[in-house]
C-alpha cells in the first residue's frame, strides 16, 4: 500500500498501485491467527515496523478525525481496499453477526455500510461494563420463602433457626467475594464448576433481545469490526466474553488499523 508522508507539506500521499520501502502501512493479507482465542483471525492494516510512533499517531488522527470522510476519496478507497481484501479471504456471506464497540466512529459506520454491499449481517454493539460485579445482589426474601421456610410432610420446619442463620451468613460472604472479583473470573468459575447446572437455573436474561443475542453468539461465526486498535484492551475483553459463550465458533477481527500482537492475552 503506497502511503507515504511528506514532511514539508505535512500530509499523507496515497498511491494504491504500488508498495515501497517508505510506506507507512500495509494490509495483513491472508490474515493472522490470534492463537490465544482459538479459531480467531485478524485482518486489516498494520503499520510497518520501522514507522516511528509519532508518525503512527499522525496517521491515526488523520483517519479517525477527518471531518468529511465521504468526500475524501483517498480514505474511502483505503477502507474499501481493506473490506475487499477481507471479503476475498473469508467471504462475508458466511457471517450472520457483526459486533462492534458501543462507541462507534464515522469510520466504523462507513466500514459497516461497505460490508453491507457483500452481505446483510445483523449488528450488535458491545459496551464494557467493568463495574458489573459490584451490582450483583441476592434476593434473600425470595430464597427464604422458596427454600429456607420449606416444611416437611409432618408440618415441621425443614431447617432450624440456627441453620437458616448459617445459610444467610454464607450467602453474605459469597456476595462480598463476588463484589471483589472481575466479571470474567466469575464467568470462568461458573463455567468450570460442577455446580454450573444449578447456578444456571437461577440466571435470567434482562430481556428477549439479550437472550437472542446470546443464542446467536453460541451458534454463528462472528465478525468484530473496529476502526483503530491501540491498546487492544477493548478487543481483548470482547473476545473473552465471546469465548465464554462459545469456545469453537470462528471469530474474525477486522480492525482498519491495528496491531495483532496486542491481542495475545490468554483466557
Amino acid at each position: 500500500m503506497g502511503i507515504t508522508y511528506q514532511e514539508q507539506q505535512q500530509r499523507f500521499i496515497f498511491d494504491f498501485t504500488k508498495d515501497g520501502i517508505e510506506d507507512v502501512i500495509t494490509l495483513t493479507g491472508g490474515g493472522y491467527q490470534v492463537k490465544a482465542f482459538g479459531k480467531c483471525f485478524y485482518y486489516g492494516y498494520e503499520f510497518e515496523k520501522n514507522v516511528e510512533s509519532s508518525l503512527r499517531a499522525k496517521f491515526i488522527q488523520y483517519v479517525k478525525f477527518t471531518q468529511d470522510l465521504q468526500s475524501n476519496e483517498d480514505l474511502t478507497q483505503f477502507i474499501k481496499n481493506a473490506v475487499d481484501n477481507l471479503n476475498k479471504q473469508i467471504n462475508l456471506y458466511n457471517y450472520d453477526l457483526v459486533i462492534m464497540p458501543e462507541s462507534s466512529s464515522r469510520v466504523n459506520q462507513y466500514m459497516l455500510r461497505y460490508i453491507y454491499r457483500f452481505a446483510q449481517p445483523s449488528l450488535h454493539k458491545m459496551q464494557l461494563i467493568k463495574s458489573l460485579p459490584e451490582d450483583i445482589g441476592f434476593d434473600m426474601d425470595s430464597y427464604e420463602q422458596q427454600y429456607l421456610d420449606d416444611v416437611l410432610e409432618n408440618g415441621r420446619p425443614r431447617y432450624t433457626p440456627a441453620q437458616k442463620q448459617q445459610v444467610k451468613e454464607n450467602i453474605d460472604k459469597m456476595i462480598e467475594l463476588i463484589h471483589h472479583k472481575d466479571y470474567f473470573t466469575i464467568a470462568q468459575d461458573v463455567k468450570k464448576s460442577r455446580y454450573r447446572p444449578y447456578v444456571m437455573n437461577f440466571l435470567r436474561f434482562a430481556n428477549d433481545k439479550d437472550r437472542e443475542l446470546c443464542a446467536s453468539i453460541r451458534k454463528q461465526n462472528i465478525l468484530i469490526i473496529d476502526d483503530v486498535t491501540t491498546s487492544g484492551s477493548t478487543l481483548n475483553e470482547i473476545l473473552r466474553t465471546l469465548r465464554i459463550l462459545n469456545e469453537d465458533n470462528t471469530i474474525t477481527i477486522f480492525s482498519l488499523i491495528g496491531r495483532k500482537d496486542l491481542m495475545a492475552e490468554s483466557l
